[in-house]
């Protein structure tokens, strides 16, 4: 009667077993002896006999699949980040750029150009550094401006892709891999579009109205021309010279050196510390540096077509005017009490003294001119 018993709990045992085997899932299968009773087949020489168990790895849920690594072709990334008095958020942007960098196995650097800050900004990125070399930083005496930490991080960046963002956690790193796969597109400067931006009232529609009016100009069809977050390729920071207030206007000094542009919508976030470190004085300051931007671009290398034009245009006036008045004291009229005559002589010096300036720039762009100055794509 125990035999029977413990024959019995045997084979729930067992059954249990192969059960839990995944690969098999099949009934336990018995033979019956000669004297009617039931005997497992697992039964070796009166030893008893375990199927040896399975492992397998866990499986997502079905037609769940885990998403491929980013892939780009840069064989090294540099992060350029300007900033002023911003220690709450210099820890908080390092863990993320980790984070965002981190999928696309690549080895990276990020360079902090700290523009003269008077926080403890600067010891909290030297310590950062003594733990990760990948961290790098550059310290200003005084304030520059932006443009001029853009320059020199430029100089100082040794990857084939550079990616420039700001350190108030307002620029998302994140958005690092869209950029970059965009310029594997085939394009030299990627921008980002703050499409839904969490900027205050004046700080937003003054920047629209800045945007269209150098969009206008420019012929750049991009809508977000001052956005911090951008990707290049390394000879475009080559070719670029950013000083003054010309960061602003980056996608169109690379345009007119000949390097393809284009945009991709990014995610702004708001402010978390501090407050913004630019004022009303940008607004007006913009447009000055438009017009400097827009002779730069276009007429640096041959001033004589801006000279020239407003030295023409005066002087023709000017000789129209006075050819007037001559015909009018051949009449016999007197022109003693006739203003106009000083206003055609004023108009002929003008033209002739912009005449003067246009060759003057001429001959100073014959001087200076070298190879160097020449963009060149490709050779054999």
């Amino acid at each position: 009667m125990f035999l029977s018993h413990y024959s019995v709990n045997f084979e729930v045992k067992l059954t249990k077993v192969l059960v839990a085997d995944t690969d098999q899932n099949k009934p336990v299968q018995t033979e019956k002896s000669e004297s009617g009773q039931s005997q497992n087949k697992f039964h070796k020489g009166g030893r008893r006999y375990y199927p040896k168990k399975r492992y397998y790895k866990p499986q997502g849920a079905p037609g769940e699949q885990q998403a491929p690594p980013t892939r780009v072709s840069f064989q090294k990334i540099s992060l350029v980040v300007p900033l002023l008095n911003e220690e709450e958020s210099i820890l908080p942007l390092i863990n993320e750029i980790r984070k965002a960098i981190k999928p696309l196995n690549k080895p990276y650097e990020v360079i902090f150009v700290d523009d003269g800050s008077t926080d403890g900004s600067l010891k909290i990125i030297k310590d950062a550094a003594k733990v990760d070399n990948r961290l790098k930083f550059i310290s200003f005496r005084k304030n520059y401006g932006k443009s001029a930490a853009l320059q020199v991080g430029f100089k100082t960046a040794t990857g084939d892709a550079i990616i420039t963002m700001d350190a108030d956690l307002q620029d998302d790193p994140h958005e690092i891999p869209n950029l970059l796969k965009k310029l594997d597109e085939g394009f030299d400067l990627c921008s980002g579009w703050k499409k839904e931006r969490f900027d205050p009232f004046i700080k937003k529609y003054s920047s629209r109205f800045f945007n269209f009016v150098t969009r206008i100009i420019s012929g750049i069809k991009i809508h977000d021309f001052n956005c911090g977050l951008k990707a290049y390729r390394r000879e475009v920071v080559q070719n670029l010279n950013v000083y003054g207030e010309l960061h602003r206007y980056v996608p169109v000094l690379a345009k007119w050196q000949g390097f393809t542009v284009t945009e991709i919508p990014v995610k702004h976030h708001k402010r978390r510390y501090g407050k913004t470190k630019f004022g009303i004085s940008r607004f007006f300051k913009g447009f000055i540096d438009l017009i400097t931007v827009t002779f730069v671009g276009r007429y640096v290398k041959r001033p004589m077509h801006f000279f020239g034009f407003f030295g023409a245009l005066s002087f023709l006036v000017g000789l129209f005017v006075n050819g007037y008045l001559t015909i009018e004291w051949l009449s016999g009229r007197a022109l003693s009490n006739r203003p106009m005559l000083f206003l055609g002589m004023l108009l002929i010096i003008v033209g002739v003294q912009f005449f003067s300036v246009g060759l003057l720039g001429e001959m100073l762009v014959h001087q200076n001119q070298s190879e160097r100055e020449y963009v060149v794509k490709d050779r054999n």
